[in-house]
């Protein structure tokens, strides 16, 4: 798709077991004017999805997307993963565009595509390109007045597509032949380009019909690059400069803008040249590498990591790297952060305290010219050096003293490796999670500006499948693991290894810490009892339920040792009041900002 894209792998012909595109059609091939084979819209889909990194797509069946999965299974370099839901599936697609850079789903018309709407609203949220597909109509009913089933009863098809229309960046309704592979093409290509989801609908008739629209062998296609305004970025690096090197103690957060704009690279050469202690903002972690010697931590105001959110809040500088203000970012809008300090970087405009922003700068340009003219400056990395205490030591455990959850993490944090990464869901693990740190290569995910709750067992299904030299840590409270439980079926399916810690403690905690009542208060269940019936006996998964951490060090041994090639799903019980105390602070914060009282008329 792009320059520095790998080259795709030669077409290969489905091996006997698997059926041949046209055995699906059943229509003999044939040949178009300038001698190439003519393929189907089915095949080109399936194709293109090769060609620009899917390896799997994530598909709950219907009678609307049927043809469409024989042709995507009919693609050698396709893998169709059946998810429980159209929710997880969308789940497991956002999960694998954050490790793979692209990912798929396919569901059914409507009954189908408004399941899946809310996890294709988190990967917008996310900036994450997933190609959501619909098996839709067929194309005669179009334009007539005849009322379907999966339809809310009127002749009126464009519900959903309005529904799409405010969470993905392109749409495309493929009700006929004659413009379906440029329909497709620029739907991909769009998604590509804007790191945002993109709607395909493609009619339930035309999957298998041959077309000379569609050669056999799609065409390859690249996406042109984007080039900065070479006037406006160098303003913008000779105004960020002289800014910069007047301050004393500068310092550089890094946010989760800097994934999409794909400027991580950058962002390094940029700290490596000069010298200022560098930060993560929460939802930035796992963009950065944890082990430069000029890393400090996350900044997140009043419950930053140690000594971190003093070192930020009193630079008399800070360069803001692709960040994202809301107000669980800014605990209840109460950063200690002044705009005339700050230098903000976004993907395509760098602005500058008060004075000027400039647009049509691409941010890896930026960061790669502004570490040619910045002045070394290591003041606040030393003041932070300076006044920098390790954190305490546990209070020791007396025998068969009930787990604490800061226990837990700290046998989290001697797991981790460069073969390894964490998936944490929203709640108090959001915030245990923050404190882990990372050795080189180790992965890390969450969803922190959409929050949706049981996120992150889709998502470690689709991270899982799509990152094999890693295994998966998850961390989930069981009020999240309720919502969308189902799909530890299909990893066991699929045959992952990944470690689940299900961190039981009677509710949503989270909700809990920003405003109390009966219905933060779960049905408890019996989670190893539920997933060792998921299991059933087929394939390889392994449960254990631990109190101590005796217990719990033995469950990880198990699962790091003979268990390492199974599912592991380790439910830890915990105290309903035992949480970090980074979650109080913060909700107490972010109870604050949403109670404030209507300003007067």
């Amino acid at each position: 798709m792009n320059k520095k894209s790998k080259p795709n792998p030669p077409y290969q012909e489905p091996t006997p077991d698997q059926p041949k595109l046209d055995q699906i059609c059943a229509m003999a091939p044939a040949t178009n004017s300038v001698g190439s084979s003519i393929g189907t819209l089915g095949r080109h889909l399936a194709r293109r999805l090769v060609q620009i990194g899917v390896r799997d797509v994530f598909s709950v069946p219907g009678d609307f997307n049927l043809t469409l999965l024989d042709h995507l299974i009919a693609e050698p370099g396709l893998n169709l993963v059946g998810c429980c839901n159209e929710l997880n599936a969308g789940y497991a697609a956002d999960g694998y565009a954050r490790a793979k850079g692209v990912g798929a789903c396919v569901v059914t018309f409507t009954v189908g595509g408004l399941s899946v709407l809310n996890a294709i609203a988190g990967a917008y949220s996310e900036n994450l390109p997933v190609i959501c597909i619909v098996g839709g109509p067929n194309s005669n009913d179009y334009g007539t007045n005849r009322i379907l089933h999966h339809t809310i009863g009127l002749p009126d098809f464009s519900q959903e597509l309005r529904c799409f229309q405010a969470v993905t960046c392109t749409q495309a309704v493929v009700n006929n032949l004659d413009d379906a592979h440029e329909l497709i093409d620029t739907a991909i290509s769009t998604a590509l380009k804007e790191s945002k989801p993109a709607y395909i609908s493609i009619s339930c008739n035309l999957p298998g019909i041959l077309h000379p629209t569609f050669a056999r062998e799609p065409v390859p296609y690249y996406l042109a690059p984007k080039l900065s305004n070479q006037l406006g970025l160098e303003a913008a690096v000779e105004a960020t400069a002289e800014f910069l090197n007047k301050a004393v103690k500068p310092v550089l957060v890094a946010g989760p803008k800097l994934r999409v704009a794909k400027a991580q690279k950058a962002f390094v050469e940029l700290a490596d040249a000069c010298g200022y202690p560098i930060a993560v903002m929460p939802s930035g972690k796992g963009l950065v590498p944890e082990h430069h010697p000029h890393f400090i931590g996350t900044y997140w105001g009043a419950v930053s990591t140690g000594y971190c959110g003093e070192i930020v809040e009193s630079a008399d500088a800070y360069v803001f790297v692709g960040p994202i203000f809301n107000d669980y970012s800014s605990v209840g809008y109460s950063l200690l952060i002044k705009k005339e300090k700050s230098v903000i970087v976004q993907p395509k405009r760098v602005t500058i305290g008060n004075g000027p922003s400039l647009g049509w700068v691409f941010m890896a340009d930026f960061l790669t010219a502004l570490a040619k003219k910045l002045n070394k400056n290591s003041t606040a990395y030393e003041n932070y050096r300076r006044i920098f205490v390790p954190p305490g030591i546990a209070l020791k455990r007396e025998n068969n003293e009930p787990l604490r959850v800061n226990i837990l993490f700290k046998h989290i944090q001697e797991m981790l490796g460069g073969d390894t990464a964490v998936i944490s869901e929203t709640g108090d693990s959001w915030f245990n999670c923050q404190k882990l740190h990372l050795p080189e290569n180790c992965g890390y995910e969450f969803q922190m500006q959409y929050g949706s709750i049981g996120w992150s067992v889709g998502a470690t299904l689709g991270y899982a499948q799509a990152a094999k030299d890693k295994r998966v840590i998850a961390c989930i409270g069981d009020g999240s693991f309720q919502v969308t439980a189902q799909d530890i079926s299909t990893m066991i399916r699929c045959g992952q290894k990944s470690i689940i810690f299900l961190i039981n403690n009677g509710g949503y905690t989270i909700e809990v810490e920003i405003h109390d009542g009966p219905y933060n208060v779960i049905k408890n269940w019996n989670y190893t009892g539920l997933v060792d019936a998921l299991h059933n006996g087929e394939g390889r998964c392994w449960t254990a339920k631990v109190c101590t951490e005796d217990q719990l060090v033995e469950a990880i041994a198990t699962a790091t040792g003979v268990q390492k090639d199974s599912l592991c799903f380790i439910e830890v019980l915990v105290h309903k009041d035992d949480t970090s105390k980074e979650l109080l602070e913060w909700g107490s914060r972010v109870c604050s900002a949403n109670s404030r009282p209507p300003n007067p008329q």
